[in-house]
């Protein structure tokens, strides 16, 4: 293996595995001896410390680890201070959809609907600017009424909620049969 190909494998490595690696994983790796594997770490840290690189290989007990150099730190922050985009798993998609159809609609509804309780996604939800909050529902307890805002039309490509798919009344009525069979059987098996 030449020189450049055992070093280009050797970022590989310690960029890939990001944690530590030890010496001997890394001399494995390259079917290279440990003394080796040594020297060449050590002539690529020397040449990452010499040119002005944002990474630097350091040593830590016998393993090395690819890293950011400080001085970089605040860049770093930057990005890690601007928001990510949002994940949407099936409950918090499932939350999302009801609001959208059903809206105005309550927690206790959104509840009553999935058959267990929402308040995690409905504050993600929120917390990711697709759902809001209305107003409150003139009732006892003044329930919060939940609505999508102008970041879901946006996420997902429409100009009004007029533009959503039609849920098929069949598909519907099927959905619901489906529900209650399920219901049925848990209440049966409890």
């Amino acid at each position: 293996m030449e020189i450049k190909e055992m070093q280009a494998a050797i970022e590989a490595i310690l960029f890939t595995m990001g944690d530590s690696v030890e010496l001997a994983q890394i001399a494995k790796a390259l079917e290279q001896d440990t003394e080796t594997t040594r020297k060449m770490i050590h002539r690529m840290m020397d040449f990452y410390r010499e040119k002005d690189r944002g990474i630097q290989i350091i040593e830590i007990e016998n393993s090395f680890q690819m890293c950011t150099k400080k001085e970089y730190y605040q860049y770093l922050i930057k990005i890690a201070m601007q928001p990510k985009k949002p994940v949407l798993t099936d409950v918090m998609l499932e939350t999302l959809s009801i609001i959208a159809y059903k809206q105005p609609v309550t927690k206790a509804e959104i509840d009553k609907i999935r058959g267990v309780k929402c308040d995690h996604a409905v504050n993600k939800l929120i917390e990711y600017r697709l759902v809001t909050e209305l107003g409150r529902l003139d009732a006892p307890g003044r329930p919060i009424l939940f609505g999508t805002t102008e970041e879901f039309l946006r996420v997902f490509g429409v100009r009004s909620l007029e533009e959503l798919p039609s849920v098929n009344p069949v598909q519907m009525e099927d959905f619901k049969a489906e529900a209650e069979e399920e219901i049925q059987s848990i209440t049966e098996n409890s």
